[in-house]
């Protein structure tokens, strides 16, 4: 049983490895934090490495969260300190997108894999046809509204990234630019609204998850922890290798392809829930 177990952690630690690695190439090529490539990246390799297909997705959202906590906090203050960062904006999401993702956590605590997948399918073709049909020049205002509607908005965000183990770039990102803002602020804010959400939701799946059966060596709720630290150095490593690719492809190429790969993760999914 010893041996056994042993050898489940080592299958374990060297797929998380090529999780990470793949995960950091394709986030630096697609410029997107991680999280809409790292958790069906994960995911794959969690049911190949023969964890409870049950926990699988929430395991693959949670673990995405943690790993942002760290990318998120570094991009915001380096972004912070070039006064990219639309603060103001940030302040008032202080108390919006933490609310999102505690709700999230919640349902997460209560929905099974399928559904877990199901959500994430969802929100991902949503992405990838923004992704695939997005304009410059598509606007619904001159201005970010005010409360209550960018509170409101802020909940969504919070949510929905939650549920899907991303860091709400690309809906920050597609929110202030279809308001006016340069897409270079929006990036920058999106990089504190990242912490806002990772943190938090790492707290909540380990709340959602704690005492749940069949969950992989070495978790605290719906978190694992060796993913995370295996994870975080694979990813750092390659996303400059995905980076570098980019360079080779024009803005709207990489949208495609991103678009691409989120409609084939969608195919993918929707496949194992049939």
């Amino acid at each position: 049983m010893a041996t056994l177990l042993s050898y489940q952690f080592f299958i374990m630690a060297v797929a998380l490895v090529f999780s990470g690695a793949i995960a950091g190439f394709l986030a630096g090529l697609f410029g997107i934090g991680g999280g809409a490539v790292l958790v069906p990246v994960l995911a794959t390799i969690l049911s190949l490495a023969g964890v409870d297909a049950s926990v699988v997705m929430h395991v693959s959202v949670a673990t995405s969260l943690a790993v942002i906590v760290p990318t998120s906090l570094r991009s915001y203050f380096s972004h912070r300190k070039r006064g990219a960062v639309d603060e103001q904006l940030l302040r008032s999401w202080v108390m919006a997108i933490p609310a999102g993702v505690l709700i999230a956590s919640w349902v997460a605590s209560i929905i099974n894999g399928e559904q877990m997948k199901a959500i994430f399918v969802a929100i991902a073709f949503l992405v990838a046809m923004r992704m695939l049909f997005n304009r410059d020049s598509w606007r619904l205002g001159t201005d970010i509204p005010a409360n209550p509607i960018r509170f409101c908005i802020g909940m969504i965000i919070g949510f929905l990234s939650t549920l899907m183990g991303i860091g709400g770039g690309v809906m920050n990102n597609t929110f202030m630019t279809l308001f006016g803002r340069p897409i270079h602020q929006a990036v920058a804010t999106s990089s504190g609204v990242g912490v806002l959400i990772s943190i938090p939701a790492v707290f909540g799946m380990i709340w959602a998850g704690w005492g749940i059966a069949g969950l992989p060596p070495l978790s605290l709720g719906y978190v694992n922890v060796l993913a995370v630290a295996v994870i975080i150095p694979a990813s750092i490593y390659c996303a400059p290798l995905g980076a570098a690719a980019a360079h080779k492809l024009n803005k709207r190429q990489l949208e495609i392809g991103f678009g691409i790969f989120l409609l084939l993760v969608c195919l993918r999914f929707l496949y194992s829930l049939l």
